[in-house]
């Protein structure tokens, strides 16, 4: 046996999420089909984040178990041969075999993009956020300074999150402004389901004016899901990479 770490990047606009579903296609599945044509059986791949339907990744990891000995090299043409062009593995290596790409990861770093003009980007809609309406950029940058160190984010966790803990630490959460287009990116140890989403949407919030930056602390300080903003919708979001020791 062999266990592969596989980076992945995909337009994830058609498929219903990286887990694999009843219905519909998603990014394990079609990885899963494909490294079973060299397998010659069923493979099981473990992604390191579970990216909704909608959601894109730049440098999305799985690992999984194999016995076939095809080169690392040869594998990467062949996946994306066999994959949507939606979708490319980016690389494969061999790997030790207790590499998990979800529990051995160390760190992920999340992108959210906002195009902030009067009039949306035709060839942008389905990879960032359209808000005509002016915001308050900098209340919106001091509020995301707020989220970095450790805190329960228990009012940025949607239901349905099997976690036991709400806790983690965010080593980044920052704003760039470049020709109407609002960069959000937040690097931590995990992420609970949505929360980079349901930040996005206190922080445009706060960009409207429609609470104070000093919302923030309070939420961390013991707020929940009912408190913070909306859930920004799935397009604007890319998982960009997942750090390992």
């Amino acid at each position: 046996m062999r266990t592969l770490k596989i980076t992945l990047a995909y337009d994830g606009s058609r498929f219903v999420g990286w887990q694999r579903q009843a219905d519909g296609e998603s990014i394990q599945g079609l990885l899963e089909d494909a490294l079973a044509r060299f397998e010659g059986s069923a493979v099981t791949v473990h992604g390191a984040g579970r990216t909704d339907a909608g959601v894109h990744a730049l440098g999305q990891v799985a690992s999984a178990r194999v016995t076939f000995m095809h080169d690392a090299s040869t594998l990467t043409r062949a996946f994306n041969a066999h994959l949507p062009p939606e979708i490319r593995v980016v690389s494969v290596a061999d790997v030790d075999e207790a590499f998990h790409a979800r529990f051995s990861a160390r760190a992920k770093t999340y992108r959210y993009r906002i195009r902030n003009t009067a009039v949306a980007d035709p060839f942008d809609r389905a990879f960032a956020w359209h808000l005509p309406e002016p915001l308050a950029i900098e209340a919106m940058a001091v509020a995301a300074a707020s989220l970095i160190g450790t805190h329960d984010f228990a009012a940025f966790r949607s239901a349905g999150s099997d976690v036991a803990s709400s806790v983690r630490t965010v080593s980044r959460s920052e704003w760039r402004h470049d020709a109407g287009l609002l960069t959000y990116e937040i690097s931590g140890d995990g992420f609970l389901r949505h929360m980079v989403r349901a930040i996005v949407g206190t922080l445009v919030e706060i960009g409207r004016g429609w609470r104070p930056a000093e919302d923030i602390p309070a939420l961390l300080a013991g707020g929940t899901r009912a408190h913070a903003g909306a859930t920004a919708p799935p397009h604007g979001l890319f998982l960009v990479s997942v750090d390992y020791d």
